[in-house]
């Protein structure tokens, strides 16, 4: 072949460590666009990015040139840095040190994009914590819960 070629849809989702203060609805829609220059800026395409105060989840198309631990280590350094500069509210954030990566395909574009803009209703109805462990154990991903929350 005499082209790389690929669309890759990841679903991603990281949280804040459990000491950093939670964002706030007014500055969450910013956050995201943020967020999503940064994606732009490492060529790969962001879809939807959403979340509620305590974790934001991503669906993007993932450059053929670009590891996902790589693109996430940018997003979380560039976005941490800026929400410090908001204001004292945000002067400890921080994100924890993992994150969740998901395949989804083509099929399941549209309902994962449905669900990731509908976070807040989402989470009235069951916590992170479990949502979380539900994508771990429905994508076959061994894990430790005792490492799962720490900071």
């Amino acid at each position: 072949m005499s082209q790389s070629l690929s669309k890759l849809f990841v679903h991603i989702i990281f949280h804040i460590k459990n000491s950093s203060p939670r964002i706030r609805k007014q500055e969450a829609a910013e956050l995201y666009a943020y967020i999503g220059a940064i994606i732009k800026d490492r060529n790969s395409i962001p879809v939807c990015i959403n979340g509620v105060d305590k974790h934001i989840h991503i669906l993007c198309v993932l450059s053929k040139n670009s590891a996902l631990a790589d693109l996430l280590e940018d997003v979380k350094k560039y976005s941490s840095h800026w929400i410090k500069t908001k204001d004292e509210h945000y002067r400890t954030f921080a994100w924890q040190g993992g994150y969740g990566g998901f395949s989804v395909s083509p099929s399941l574009h549209d309902r994962t994009k449905h669900y990731i803009e509908n976070q807040e209703s989402h989470h009235k109805k069951i916590t992170f914590k479990d949502e979380y462990i539900l994508f771990l154990k429905e994508y076959g991903v061994e894990y430790n819960e005792n490492y799962l929350w720490n900071d």
